[in-house]
């Protein structure tokens, strides 16, 4: 188990029992006390949970993260918007990841019934969009799938995409900025982020402006890994200016 999932479990396990051990933790993990301790350390720097003698409490609400439903029903005007212009991102006859995410999704129903294209994703609402798609060899990448986002994580999606290098990544995020990066509430998530960013050659990320200057628990990358963002128009100039002096190009749609 990476460090990231295990943390995650930390977490849930704070959270359902009021507070954790570190020797019970080690057994249940199967890893010494003090990796354990380094994990609660990190959770504890994140302001998650508080060190106690012996252990860990929770330290309050954990990072809120929207349900899919209600995630599909903010901006849409703006997603839609997007997801058209990340049309004319797709390369030819190439290879493409799409990551899980609402706006993604759009992208997949947005795409040609031209297009010849091999898609990989670990989404399965996008998956179950591009399944029929005429000139689509699809690639779904399986693993552990969170209720949540509808999305494989953990250390089987993981090892998927350590085998491919595509031609572009279509990413998502909850929030960005500057000096917070690429951020999600979820450990597990943010690990097949980080994994799939490494995973193609190109990276487009698809953002509305209302996740802009939000910042999550887990950060899995900067902005400056990001070869363009497209977002609408409630960016403002200035803040795309800011953003393109650190190397990202930026199109507000």
């Amino acid at each position: 188990m990476y460090a990231p999932e295990r943390q995650q479990a930390i977490l849930r396990i704070a959270r359902e029992n009021g507070r954790v051990d570190v020797p019970s933790l080690a057994a249940e993990f199967d890893v010494t006390a003090e990796t354990v301790r380094r994990d609660l350390k990190a959770l504890d720097r994140a302001g998650l949970v508080r060190r106690v003698h012996g252990g860990a409490i929770p330290a309050g609400q954990l990072d809120f993260e929207p349900d899919l439903a209600a995630r599909e029903s903010a901006a849409i005007d703006e997603k839609e918007r997007i997801a058209q212009a990340a049309v004319e991102e797709l390369p030819t006859e190439g290879s493409v990841v799409l990551d899980a995410g609402t706006t993604t999704s759009r992208l997949a129903t947005a795409i040609p019934l031209d297009a010849t294209l091999t898609v990989v994703t670990h989404a399965l609402p996008t998956a179950a969009r591009l399944a029929d798609h005429p000139g689509i060899e699809l690639h779904l990448v399986g693993g552990r799938v969170r209720h949540r986002t509808r999305a494989a994580v953990d250390a089987w999606a993981l090892r998927n995409y350590d085998e491919i290098k595509a031609d572009v990544l279509f990413l998502a995020t909850n929030g960005f900025s500057l000096v917070g990066g690429l951020t999600t509430p979820d450990l597990a998530e943010a690990a097949v982020k980080r994994k799939i960013m490494a995973a193609a050659r190109r990276v487009v990320l698809l953002a509305d402006s209302t996740k802009a200057d939000r910042e999550h628990f887990a950060r899995f990358g900067d902005l400056s890994h990001v070869d363009l963002l497209i977002t609408d128009t409630g960016l403002s100039g200035d803040e795309a200016r800011l953003i393109e002096a650190q190397g990202t190009r930026v199109k507000r749609v």
